[in-house]
């Protein structure tokens, strides 16, 4: 089955009448093409996308193919999509209500007068991006690059921050990415205590910690991962903090299982953070999921419900840390996925020793 109709058999089910898509991200999630500016109207028998003249042709090729019927509304695209509930006699609608602005719910309610507007499309959408199927898990595969092979050849002392991040984003473009899939980190000394450090126009600090996070995105799916190495040599102090975060993270990956709560999964990792004698340094969640967004559900946190549980078709991130203010950080990270048989798959192939450079 496709997206479109996993949706409208969920639309049956909740007797749903229709959903009006109007977030670019669901929108190519449900029909396959990416563009802006336009609606995607769905009823549990029937599918419109409306599109405008700049993507009509390429929508006809895309979301036509996959029995979606594209319209290029003449009078505006909210009078059309009235035109079309009308239509099919809907009498309730339900909108984005994560995404969808109180400006434009008003325009909703203008428009459509007679149609009674309802939440909840987000949470029924979001609940099918939940779970990937073989074709997202094999995009965010590609996604993986050898970027961090790249750039290892690349860092000298005499780069900036700013450079070496500029450089992970040219090489995954000229790789095949459509772009990245988040802000670029690359943190280097001081600056590494900051998890999402911005990076700067600074030389990188000799002996001390550098740390990169960045991801490429293929066919609307991202990556994300992150190596924390050391330009020169790094002190014992420095290897026992490294080894920490190294350990806290195989051995949160090596406990996923299908059914296990995500945050028991949080907690594998910060106990051992916090019992190496790094209590209070690991201040964010564990991970998080990833698709067609950065962050998405679920999330391996402490404060995730114990009913949010790990099942096949799940990606998320497993990326402890330990950060000492004013000093340097340390971050590693992989992304996982829990294939259909249960078992866990690691996407991110990159070495994890020590890496002084």
């Amino acid at each position: 089955m496709s997206h479109l109709t996993n949706l409208q058999s969920r639309m049956k089910a909740g007797e749903v009448e229709a959903v009006l898509v109007s977030s670019e991200i669901n929108q190519r999630y449900l029909t396959g093409l990416n563009y802006t500016d336009g609606y995607v109207l769905v009823l549990p028998e029937a599918a419109y996308l409306l599109a405008d003249f700049r993507y009509i042709e390429v929508a006809r090729a895309t979301a036509g193919s996959a029995g979606i019927e594209v319209v290029m509304p003449e009078g505006g695209m909210l009078p059309c999509v009235a035109g079309l509930l009308e239509k099919h006699a809907v009498r309730h609608l339900a909108y984005e209500e994560e995404t969808v602005s109180c400006a434009l719910r008003i325009r909703f309610a203008e428009t459509f007068p007679g149609v009674e507007l309802m939440t909840g499309a987000s949470r029924l959408i979001d609940s099918l991006r939940l779970v990937k199927d073989a074709d997202e898990i094999a995009f965010m595969t590609q996604a993986q690059d050898d970027a961090f092979a790249h750039i290892l050849n690349f860092i000298t002392p005499e780069r900036t921050e700013l450079e070496v991040a500029l450089e992970l984003e040219f090489y995954m473009r000229a790789h095949g990415s459509e772009g990245t899939a988040f802000e670029t980190i690359a943190v280097s000394g001081a600056n590494s205590s900051k998890p999402h450090g911005v990076p700067g126009d600074r030389k990188l600090t000799p002996n001390a910690f550098f740390t990169m996070d960045f991801g490429a995105r293929r066919n609307g799916y991202c990556a994300d991962m992150t190596r924390t190495v050391v330009l020169g040599k790094a002190d014992d102090e420095m290897k026992r903090l490294y080894g920490t975060v190294l350990e806290a993270q195989t051995r949160a990956i090596e406990s996923l299982h299908v059914g296990m709560p995500c945050c028991d999964a949080d907690k594998v990792a910060r106990d051992i953070i916090d019992n190496a004698g790094y209590k209070g340094c690991f201040g964010h969640s564990l991970g998080h999921g990833v698709g067609l967004y950065i962050h998405e559900s679920p999330r391996l946190a402490a404060s995730s419900p114990r009913e949010i549980t790990l099942q096949p078709g799940h990606v998320v991130t497993v990326e402890p840390g330990i950060y000492i203010a004013g000093k340097y950080g340390c971050r590693i990270e992989d992304m996982i996925t829990i294939l259909p048989d249960g078992t866990v798959h690691d996407f991110t192939q990159s070495p994890k020793q020590l890496i002084e450079l």
